[in-house]
C-alpha cells in the first residue's frame, strides 16, 4: 500500500513536533517537506529522521545557516528558497495531506496555497480563519479541499457533529441548537485580579494542563484564544456566532460539546494531548492505533464547568466582540494581539496591559469589508503599526 505523503508547515513548533512523533508510529505517512523559520538544529534532526524530498527555513539568516548544515549532514533533503518557497510545498501536486501549524498571521498564505490546491488541510493555524475565513472557505468549496480542525476544540466538534450530507439542499447542521467550546480557564482562573499587574511572561506560559508554545500559551492565560477560536467556528462550522458558547472547564477532558435540537448533546472526551486530535485528522475518515496514555474517568472523578468571568478574562470578550462585528474587525484583533503578546514576553508592558492595548486598537481602526488577501494584508499591516506605536508612545 503505498503512503500519503505530508507536508509539515511549522514542524518545529508543538504541533508540528507532535505531528512527526504520530507519523514516526505510524509508517503509513511519509513525510514530503518540513518547515521551520529558526529553530534550524531541530529542523536537521527531523530531516535526518523522515528524509523529506524538501525543507524550507522562512527566515534568511537562518536558511544560510541552515545551508551549511544541511551539506555537512547526509541527509538528501533539497532546501528551498526564496519567496514562494512555503507555498510550494503546501500545494505540490505530489503533496497530499498539509499540515498547516505555523504560528500566527505568517501562516495565512501557505494554509490558503494548500486550500486553493485542494489538500486535506490538517488546520492547526486559526489565524487563517480569523484573518481570512469567508476567503478560506469559498476557497475550498471551490477547489474541494477538505479541512479537518486540529485544535483539540474544534477537533472535538468535527467528531461531534454528524457525517456531511450528500444532498446539496440540506445542511448538516439543520438539527444543531448550538456548540459549546470548553476552555481550561488557564493558570490564572483563581488568581486575585489584583496580582494580575505582576504577572510574568515565565507564569503565563506555564499552562496547568497542555504543553505549548509560548504565544499560545499567553493566549490561553488571557483567553484571547478562546475568543479567536469562537470567530474559527463561526466560519469552518457555518453556524451564526448567537449558536456559540464558551464554558470554563478546568480539567481539560471534555473538548467540545454540540447541542441538539431533541434535547441530545454529544461531546468527545481525552486526556489533554495534542496527538488525539492530530491522528485523527490522519486518518480521517478511519482511526489509528496511538500510543497514549488512556482515559481514566473513574481515577479523574469531577467534571467541572463554569461560566467565564469577562472582567477576568476581557481578552474573551474583545473577541466576542470583534466575532460580532466580523469585517475586518477579527484582523485587527488578531494583528494586535500578536504584537502585543510579543512585547509581554519580551517584557516590554505588563500582562494586564495586554487587552487594553488590544481594545485600544479595536476602537481606532475603522471597521470594513475583508474582501480580499491584499485587503486584509494591509489591514493586518496598519494594525500592527498602530499597536507598535501605542505600545512604545502611550504604553511603555
Amino acid at each position: 500500500m503505498s503512503r500519503a505523503t505530508i507536508s509539515v508547515l511549522g514542524s518545529t513548533g508543538s504541533i508540528g513536533r507532535n505531528t512527526l512523533d504520530v507519523i514516526r508510529q505510524n509508517p503509513r505517512f511519509e513525510v514530503y517537506a518540513l518547515s521551520a523559520h529558526r529553530n534550524i538544529e531541530l529542523l536537521l534532526d527531523q530531516c535526518k529522521m523522515f528524509q523529506p524530498r524538501y525543507t524550507v527555513v522562512t527566515d534568511e539568516i537562518n536558511a544560510v545557516r541552515f545551508a551549511k548544515l544541511l551539506e555537512s549532514s547526509n541527509c538528501k533533503t533539497e532546501l528551498l528558497r526564496g519567496n514562494g518557497s512555503l507555498e510550494r510545498i503546501a500545494s505540490d501536486d505530489d503533496v497530499e495531506i498539509v499540515m498547516a501549524a505555523i504560528v500566527g498571521a505568517a501562516g495565512l498564505e501557505s494554509t490558503l496555497a494548500a486550500v486553493a490546491a485542494g489538500k486535506r488541510v490538517l488546520l492547526a493555524n486559526k489565524e487563517s480563519l480569523v484573518m481570512a475565513g469567508k476567503l478560506f472557505m469559498d476557497s475550498a468549496l471551490h477547489s474541494g479541499a477538505t479541512i479537518i480542525p486540529i485544535d483539540s476544540e474544534h477537533n472535538a466538534v468535527f467528531q461531534c457533529l454528524p457525517a456531511k450530507s450528500q444532498s446539496p439542499e440540506s445542511s448538516r447542521l439543520n438539527e444543531v441548537e448550538k456548540i459549546t467550546l470548553t476552555a481550561s480557564g488557564g493558570p490564572f482562573l483563581t488568581r486575585s485580579l489584583e496580582q494580575f499587574d505582576t504577572i510574568t511572561p515565565q507564569q503565563a506560559c506555564k499552562h496547568p494542563n497542555w504543553s505549548m508554545g509560548r504565544k499560545i500559551s499567553v493566549d490561553s492565560a488571557t483567553m484571547m484564544n478562546k475568543g479567536l477560536e469562537l470567530i474559527e467556528a463561526g466560519h469552518l462550522f457555518d453556524v451564526n456566532f448567537d449558536q456559540l458558547e464558551v464554558l470554563i472547564h478546568p480539567q481539560s477532558i471534555v473538548h467540545s460539546m454540540v447541542y441538539y435540537r431533541d434535547g441530545s448533546v454529544l461531546a468527545q472526551l481525552a486526556n489533554p494531548d495534542m496527538r488525539i486530535p492530530i491522528a485523527h485528522g490522519l486518518a480521517w475518515p478511519e482511526r489509528m492505533t496511538l500510543g497514549t496514555e488512556r482515559l481514566n474517568l473513574a481515577e479523574i472523578a469531577r467534571l467541572e464547568f463554569q461560566t467565564p468571568d469577562l472582567e477576568r478574562f476581557p481578552c474573551l470578550r474583545l473577541g466576542f466582540d470583534a466575532a460580532k462585528m466580523g469585517g475586518s474587525a477579527p484582523v485587527v484583533l488578531n494583528a494586535a494581539n500578536e504584537e502585543v503578546v510579543a512585547a509581554f514576553l519580551e517584557g516590554a508592558i505588563r500582562f494586564t496591559q495586554i487587552p487594553a492595548i488590544i481594545e485600544t486598537v479595536m476602537s481606532k481602526m475603522p471597521c470594513e469589508a475583508a474582501a480580499s488577501l491584499a485587503i486584509i494584508q494591509e489591514i493586518d499591516k496598519q494594525a500592527r503599526s498602530l499597536t507598535k506605536r501605542l505600545i512604545v508612545k502611550d504604553f511603555h
